[in-house]
């Protein structure tokens, strides 16, 4: 027995198509079910749900709390088996999704995180400038490139990840304090979770068979999208490193001064780039830059929580 976890908010209309694909996985023999929990949608999204109970083996749950982390914790109440299979409400399977990571997770004994491959739908075709931007951190895209075997935690991608049940029962969670939280926050959500485990001792698998299409919509092919996402993977990144830490280096207002310095150095960067006329260099370093800034930002936001004691709310 496996169950799959989703997390939704106000996405009804692709949700929607997205279950309806659901339809056409293959069972694995020991049996599924799919958990999605509305995280205070305000569209049509129970309804739509609601509609697929007779088709799927489906349970649907609300968490008024906005967080994508607080929805996958709700959601954990209701799992069953021995895996968890996390992805998104804009994620598309291949048919044989789940049977090939209960097969491996069956004969990977050893492992207890998997992840695998996650190709792009585009809904457009993408414009030329796409190719350069890292499509890891910015459409959850995988590497196409990767084979087959043990991986480090940090190429877990939650938009196909899964994980034995057991870690749960233990107490694990989600840290809510990252991951999507209205259109400001720090990404990270699932990779906070797989670098803690891995420090535990709990090891990560590819599975190169295990293949899902990440739907991109036109709007993310925007480029001030992309680069307000740079803001968000430099928060991102900055909260997984110094979450925690006791600062011993220099700051101002909390924040270290090297930030500072570097910020400073990004921006005389994009000056004399925007002087060369070359497009494609100029976006990475205004990537580079929102990516800095991201982190400022951060380490202002981990400041106030110290003195807090708790999350600051950045919507």
């Amino acid at each position: 027995m496996l169950s799959i976890l989703i997390a939704t908010r106000n996405r009804a209309v692709i949700l929607s198509v997205v279950l309806e694909s659901y339809c056409n996985l293959k069972k694995p023999l020991s049996g599924w079910k799919i958990i999605v929990v509305d995280n205070g949608s305000e569209d049509h999204t129970r309804e739509i749900i609601s509609s697929f109970f007779n088709r799927l083996p489906l349970t649907y749950m609300f968490e008024p709390k906005l967080g994508k982390n607080y929805a996958l914790n709700t959601g954990l109440a209701a799992i069953e088996g021995d895996l968890i299979v996390f992805t998104d409400d804009d994620v598309f399977p291949h048919s044989d999704w789940l049977v090939q990571l209960r097969t491996v997770a069956d004969t990977q004994l050893e492992y207890d995180m998997f992840t695998g491959v996650v190709l792009p739908r585009w809904e457009v075709p993408p414009p030329n400038w796409v190719a350069w931007v890292d499509r890891g951190p910015v459409y959850t895209l995988t590497d196409p490139s990767a084979n087959e075997g043990p991986i480090p935690a940090s190429l877990v991608f939650g938009t196909n990840m899964a994980i034995r049940t057991k870690v749960f029962r233990k107490g694990t969670r989600f840290d809510p304090s990252i991951g999507p939280r209205g259109s400001k926050y720090a990404m990270g959500s699932e990779t906070e979770l797989v670098k803690r485990l891995e420090i535990e001792g709990h090891k990560a698998w590819y599975v190169t068979g295990a293949v899902v299409e990440h739907f991109i919509s036109e709007f993310h092919m925007n480029k001030s999208w992309v680069m307000k996402r740079a803001i968000r993977y430099g928060r991102g990144q900055y909260r997984l490193l110094h979450k925690g830490e006791s600062i011993n280096r220099k700051t101002w207002i909390g924040i270290p001064r090297s930030l500072f310095r570097q910020i400073i150095m990004h921006g005389i960067d994009i000056a004399i780039t925007w002087m060369s006329f070359k497009e494609e260099k100029l976006f990475r370093s205004r990537w580079r830059f929102n990516y800095q800034l991201g982190q400022l930002i951060e380490a202002r936001v981990i400041f106030r929580e110290r003195f807090t004691g708790g999350e600051i709310e950045t919507n």
